[in-house]
């Protein structure tokens, strides 16, 4: 009788094991379903007041943003203040459209080795436009040369042209800057004129400018610079330039 009992002790716990089990599955999910709920009231709440911020800033137009004030080119301001009135008692100009001014600034690079190697011509545009602040044009052959493994449309240098504030930009730092950190600097030639009031200079290292840094350089490279004008003479062109504080060799 005893072992009766005992097994119909175990089947009935046996019984009411899955029961309690389903009882916990059922609470379980409940409590997800509840955990949803809130979860998707926060939501609704968060998009709510984020609607209605954005509402708001569309309701209240932004202030406007006030123009960064320009500031002209040191030297522009030197020509217009002190040298034009110079030039003009040391030529007797009776007209101040007589008065030779700075027209533009041609800066070019020659890089031979573009011939073999393309990458370079484009390390030398991009540094070429560190230099000037301006973007550089990548020039190309003209015609086929054999002898130099040439072919015509071959990229072979880059060049920039610069005119009004970056012009005179580059020339205050071409002069105060650039020019004291060639090595064995002599001056300026001061016959280097064209016989129309343009002057042309040479460089050897581009990398005495000081937007170039010199342990990221891998290849140093040359350029030529013209400065025109338009000044009638070579007398004229090179007494503005002078003005200008340009270091020409006595």
């Amino acid at each position: 009788m005893a072992d009766n009992e005992d097994k119909k002790a175990k089947k009935s716990e046996r019984a009411a094991r899955p029961e309690g089990g389903e009882a916990r599955e059922k609470a379980a999910k409940a409590d997800k379903a509840d955990k949803a709920a809130k979860a998707e009231s926060k939501a609704e709440k968060g998009g709510k007041a984020a609607g209605d911020a954005k509402a708001a800033k569309a309701e209240k137009p932004a202030a406007p943003r006030e123009p960064e004030p320009k500031v002209p080119a040191r030297l522009k301001v030197d020509f217009d203040q002190k040298i034009r009135e110079r030039l003009a008692g040391q030529f007797g100009y009776k007209n101040r459209f007589q008065i030779p001014v700075l027209d533009k600034v041609v800066i070019n690079m020659g890089i031979g080795e573009g011939v073999a190697d393309r990458k370079k011509v484009e390390s030398a545009a991009a540094d070429l436009a560190l230099i000037s602040g301006q973007k550089a044009v990548v020039t190309k052959a003209r015609k086929s040369i054999a002898t130099y493994k040439l072919r015509d449309g071959q990229a072979i240098g880059c060049k920039v042209t610069l005119r009004k504030a970056r012009m005179y930009e580059f020339i205050d730092r071409l002069i105060n800057i650039a020019l004291p950190r060639v090595r064995d600097f002599r001056g300026l030639n001061p016959k280097s004129f064209d016989g129309r009031g343009n002057y042309t200079l040479g460089i050897r290292e581009h990398i005495v400018f000081p937007e170039i840094d010199y342990d990221k350089t891998s290849d140093v490279w040359g350029m030529d610079i013209t400065v025109c004008t338009t000044a009638r003479t070579d007398d004229e062109a090179r007494a503005l330039l002078t003005a200008f504080n340009f270091p020409f060799r006595q």
